[in-house]
Parts: C-alpha cells; structure tokens; sequence
C-alpha cells in the first residue's frame, strides 16, 4: 500500500511538473500532503512537513546568502576589470577567441547563475565571433560547456540533490573537485579544438596577429548599474571572495556561516550605510527568495515521503526485482545517462522526485547515497542544462547567439555528453563509486 502511495504521489508530482499544470513549488506541497491525508497520516502530516523544512534551512540559508554575495559582488564590478583584461588580450586569433570565451563562461558562472553567464559573456564575445567569422555554435557550445561543467556548492543541481537527501552540499561536491577538474581540462581542449578547426576554415592560421580589442558593452553594464561600482576595491573584494570560497570548500564551516559572514563583509565594506545596504539586499531579493521557496517546499515533499515511509517502501519494491549484483552499479550506470535526463526532466522533478528513489534503491542494496547524488551532477542538469528545452536558459543561449534551437542542440550535444562521460569515468577514477 505504502509502496503504492508512493509510486503514485511520485507519478503525479512529475506529471504536474512536466505538463505545467502548476509551478513546482505549488506541486512539492500540495502532491505529498494530499497523499499522506489519503494514506491516513493525518494531524502527523504537518509533523513530517515540518521535520522536512527543518532538515532543509541550512541549504536554504546557503543558497539565500550566497546569491547576496555574488549579487553585490556582481554589483561592486568585481568580474569587469576580469572581462576587460581577457578582451584586451585574446586579438583576433579564432583559437584565444574561443579558449577566452570558455574562460569567461567559467568565471562569470562562479555566481551559480547561468542566465547571468550567459547575459554576460554572449553579448560581450559575440561581435568578435561576428567580426572575425567564428561560427556563433562555437560560442553557444563553449560557454555552455563551461558552465554545464561548473557545477559549485551553491548551483541548483548540487543545492537541489543535497535538499533531497538530507546531507550537506559540501559532503556532495568536496569528493567531486578532481572530477571537476577533469571535466573542465575537457572543456578546454574542446574549445581550443574548435578554435583551431575555426581558424582552418576561416583561412587565418594560427598566427594571426594580435589586435587589441575593446570590451564591448554588456547587459550588465547599465548607466544606472556604475553607481554601485567600486573599483578601487577590486583587490579587496576578490581577496574575500576567494577567502569565502576556500573556507567553504575546506569544510571550516557550514556553508550558510560562510556566505552569511561573506555577505555581511561584503556590504560593510562596498556600501557602508544602512539605506544603500537594504537597496542592494533588496535587488537580489527576489532571486533569493524564489530558490528558498522551493528548497523549503522540497523539504516538505521529502519530510512526508521519509515520514510517512512510502519513499522507503517504494524503493524496497524496486529493490526486488534488480538483479542481483546490479546494487553497486547503479550510480554509474546513472552517470552514462544522467545528462540526457536533462531532456526529460526539469531539475525540480529529477531531483526531488526521481533521486530519492534511486538513492533508497541504492542504500537498500549496500550503497552510499551520496554517490547517486554526484553520479546524477556529472550531467543532470550540470552538462545538460544549456540544452534543455526544459530550461529557459536554453532559449537565451540560442537568442543572445543568434542561433535556432535545433542548431544549438545538434552541434553542442556531443560535445556537453562527452564532457559528461568524462567525468563520469572520472568518478570512477577517483573512486568516488565504482563502475
């Protein structure tokens, strides 16, 4: 009966999702409230959903600060004096052009935002795609790699796959940060190979010679925004970010202590003064409170699926019919198609519907939950994100390229799978799960 329940609320939460029939945050409350109420929990209902929110505040708390951090940040003009020197020096080389684009894509995307990468680092580059004859795919490609690949503590997939098992994001990436590695030394040899197949074509070599080249102007460089600039603290501001950066990655201390205390620094130092301060706490809130909103209805989902023991019984059910000697394989046998789920599944659904199933099934056989949580961020929304049609950004690479969709996903998808399959061999590798 249990495992029934659970398969059922699973099953509508995904179909709700999917069609569109209501926002995921409507969906995670609603779906296993209702279910538990059917299943006769009753008054316990709001006890799970409680437990639930409870166990998620602290991935909460992360991914609110850690937004206000990068926003300010973003806001001082920390990353412009980055972008500026990059410009200044890449020329007009096709192979600096399109290595430079995947550099930029990479620094931008520190912030956990694609659709800030992309914002930046598309207008930015594009003109020099245009002016020397580089195919804009290439640059759809590149910086989609970079930031698929660039999976941190603080992106969606990592805070998504930590809210739904109930561990701390830093015990999901910290084993993973070779594995990154690898993936993004992919992500540069393919960009430095587009490059140089681009300069073949275009007819220029690979010695073409430099001509410096002006930044151009980027959505994120509004008159209005320069008021808020601080360049004079440039070396300050990126001597904390990277103090914030290594104290989270270190495990010093929690993860929400470490943005909370960076946010603060950060506002103290760049707009002393109580108004200025709540003004840019208040242009980052609304990105805030949204990704908290979910994180929190995810915890209510998860608190009523443990609680009530439907997410226990359903993989019990499952379990029964895996072949035996299947259990130790199944994060790697997840890795090789976890970045093609990314065209079935939205990162909502994937990671708060589908993961805890696989992860009890895991558990259930002998296994470590947290190697199905990194086997799904070698390409579930990490790689696959930039070609999803499930994803917004999807539609802004292509629109900010100049590219149609089918172009967009034909030409990039070998290249975001690849970087995918690496790092799942990767994972191997290092032992993070075993083949």
């Amino acid at each position: 009966m249990l495992a029934l329940l659970g398969a059922a609320t699973i099953a509508v939460l995904l179909a709700l999702i999917l069609l569109n029939r209501c926002s995921p945050l409507v969906a995670l409350i609603t779906v296993p409230a209702v279910a538990a109420l059917i299943g006769g929990f009753g008054r316990k209902t709001a006890l799970f959903m409680l437990d639930g929110v409870t166990n998620i505040a602290p991935v909460a708390a992360m991914f609110v600060f850690a937004i206000l951090f990068f926003g300010v940040m973003t806001d001082a003009g920390l990353l412009e004096p980055i972008i500026a020197r990059v410009l200044h020096l890449i020329g007009l080389d096709p192979i600096r052009i399109v290595v430079a684009s995947a550099l930029l894509a990479l620094l931008i995307h520190l912030d956990g935002s694609g659709a800030v990468c992309f914002l930046v680092v598309i207008p930015a580059m594009r003109p020099l795609y245009e002016r020397v004859g580089i195919d804009k795919r290439v640059l759809a490609c590149v910086v989609s790699m970079a930031a698929g690949v660039n999976f941190l503590p603080w992106t969606g997939p990592t805070l998504r796959a930590a809210a739904a098992l109930k561990v701390s994001t830093t015990q999901i990436f910290r084993p993973m940060i070779a594995v990154q590695a690898v993936g993004l030394a992919f992500v540069f040899a393919a960009a430095w190979w587009l490059g140089r197949r681009e300069a073949r074509r275009i007819g220029t070599g690979v010695t073409s010679p430099l001509e410096p080249v002006a930044p151009q102007p980027s959505t994120a460089s509004s008159a209005a925004s320069q008021a808020y600039r601080r360049p004079h603290l440039f070396w300050l501001n990126l001597t904390l970010t990277l103090i914030v950066i290594a104290v989270l990655v270190s495990g010093w201390t929690a993860p929400a202590v470490a943005f909370m205390l960076g946010t603060a620094i950060a506002l103290i130092i760049n707009y002393p003064g109580s108004a200025v301060q709540r003004e840019r706490v208040d242009a980052h809130a609304r990105a805030a409170l949204s990704m908290a909103a979910i994180l929190f209805a995810a915890g209510a989902f998860t608190g009523v699926m443990s609680g009530t023991g439907a997410l226990k019984a359903l993989a019990t059910s499952v379990v029964a019919h895996v072949p035996l000697g299947a259990g130790p394989h199944l994060p790697f046998m997840l890795s090789l198609i976890a970045m093609p789920l990314s065209m079935l599944f939205d990162p909502d659904s994937f990671y708060f519907g589908v993961l805890p199933v696989i992860a009890e099934m895991h558990t259930q056989l002998g296994g470590q939950p947290l190697q199905v949580a990194q086997a799904a961020l070698v390409g579930q929304m990490t790689a696959g994100f930039p070609i999803s049609p499930l994803t917004p950004a999807t539609f802004l690479v292509c629109g900010l390229s100049g590219i149609e969709l089918a172009a967009h996903q034909k030409f990039s998808f070998p290249f975001l799978y690849a970087a995918s399959l690496v790092m799942a061999l990767a994972c191997v590798v290092f032992g993070v799960f075993p083949a």
